[in-house]
């Protein structure tokens, strides 16, 4: 009964890290455009070097 109190706050520590990490991830806009990278694997090379 006594891990219990390492394990929960060790668990409630960790969902706040990756909570916290996730925020920083979309405010730094790394959700913003998913469709690019996918059709990067179909596009050919020399369409992508053009500038």
């Amino acid at each position: 009964m006594s891990v219990i109190y390492i394990v929960l706050p060790l668990a409630l520590v960790l969902g706040g890290a990756a909570l916290v990490a996730f925020l920083w991830a979309v405010k730094r806009g790394q959700f913003d455009d998913l469709d690019t990278p996918a059709m990067r694997v179909v596009l050919e090379d020399d369409a992508l070097s053009e500038d």
